[in-house]
């Protein structure tokens, strides 16, 4: 008798099953504070959850009444935070070596994912090679870059000292796009991995658009609106996102500029630009029907490692006005899907954002294409490029990280 065949297997049925890591995340920022640190952490964990691992996230306290989350698979570790200058929402951690020894002596984690490089940042880096285990980091934001714009420029040298010696002690960097690999490279940065960021195109949606919120900013159905999204500060470049307004305004009085934000510059930018509607700061859906209600998106900064704002406003079918560098180096194509200036070319810019002023059918060509471009920044395949990078800090063959070892407890 011939034996029952299953014409159903396949050859993953006898692969390995891939492994389950322990992923201990240190992060000095996480939701409900409002920055690209905290958002992308905070999705690159949910990602990898539902991808099987385990992770805790070690984190400042953010205030008196935040609870650690425990759930199956999940557990947050809550240290004492300080707030930091000039932004007292947010919290920076204090030094915790021991209390991470104690931690991780008790439950050992199979990697360490560092996303920030502060107090608490370090403190964990140092309590992993005290216990030998694995350390990936992240680059996620230019502090050196700010010195400048808060009167402090001579510290940037020590700051990228700084920074050096932090990542170059740990198995490897991910950075966000390749230009940012080579800059870093070139001041002494080693074992830099490119690692993208995605986008949640269904949440930043053009259907999201309200007529009653455009009705809110003063601006009727064939009115331009030109926006920007992210802190009200010196290191955003606002000088030139002023500049670019009023050459819009100079071809199409009716451009209107809304900001969503705040910052130390808040008051400055309100006496500066009476006629701008400030929105103050937004999450979620809401801000999401922001973007969608706008027509512009303006972003002068020059201080990004990446700008999560740039693809949230692609995806939002926005035509985006940006420096040629970070997220909109290395995804707005000029005249197809944005407008790129050079970097720092102040002029250039202004020239840009004018050009949209009066043209309706460029700006919804470029919206459009630039949604298609957002489309293609999928959350699910930057989580596996992670997962990579854990395996390869943990020496796994590069041909076994799309499948390996039995998971925890088999």
């Amino acid at each position: 008798m011939t034996p029952h065949r299953d014409d159903t297997l396949t050859v993953d049925a006898f692969m390995p099953a891939r492994r389950s890591l322990r992923v201990a995340v240190v992060t000095e920022t996480w939701p409900p504070e409002v920055n690209g640190v905290a958002a992308t952490a905070a999705r690159v964990v949910a990602e990898l959850r539902d991808r099987g691992h385990e992770l805790q996230v070690i984190r400042p306290r953010q205030h008196h009444g935040d609870d650690a989350a425990q759930e199956p698979g999940y557990a947050e570790v809550l240290m004492r935070g300080l707030p930091i200058p000039r932004y007292p929402q947010l919290k920076m951690g204090v030094p915790s070596r021991r209390a991470l020894l104690r931690l991780w002596g008790l439950t050992r984690p199979d990697v360490v994912h560092i996303v920030t490089e502060g107090p608490l940042g370090w403190s964990a880096l140092q309590a992993a090679q005290a216990l030998k285990l694995p350390v990936v980091s992240d680059f996620r934001t230019n502090f050196h870059a700010y010195s400048r714009h808060y009167g402090v420029a001579w510290l940037q040298r020590p700051i990228v000292g700084y920074l050096r010696k932090f990542h170059n002690r740990t198995a490897c960097t991910m950075v966000p796009t390749e230009g940012l690999r080579a800059e870093l490279q070139a001041e002494g940065f080693h074992n830099l991995r490119v690692v993208a960021r995605g986008v949640d195109t269904g949440l930043f949606d053009p259907a999201r658009r309200s007529d009653e919120l455009r009705r809110r900013w003063g601006a009727g159905p064939r009115d331009l609106v030109a926006l920007h999204v992210g802190r009200i500060a010196p290191e955003k470049n606002l000088e030139t996102l002023i500049a670019a307004h009023a050459a819009m305004r100079q071809r199409n009085p009716r451009v209107a500029l809304v900001m969503v934000g705040d910052g130390p510059s808040r008051a400055v930018m309100e006496q500066r630009c009476p006629d701008a509607h400030f929105a103050g700061l937004q999450r979620g859906e809401v801000l999401a029907t922001h973007y969608a209600s706008a027509d512009v998106f303006l972003f002068p900064s020059q201080t990004e490692t990446y700008g999560n704002v740039l693809p949230e406003a692609m995806a939002s079918g926005l035509a985006a006005v940006a420096y040629d560098y970070a997220a909109a180096g290395q995804l707005v194509r000029h005249g197809h899907s944005g407008l790129l200036a050079p970097l720092g070319d102040e002029p250039a810019f202004c020239r840009a954002a004018a050009r949209l002023a009066d043209d309706p059918a460029e700006v919804r060509m470029l919206g459009v294409e630039a949604r298609l471009e957002a489309r293609k920044l999928d959350w699910g395949r930057i989580a596996r490029e992670v997962e990579s990078e854990y395996l390869a800090a943990l020496g796994t063959a590069p041909h076994l990280r799309a499948a390996t070892l039995a998971p925890h407890g088999a």
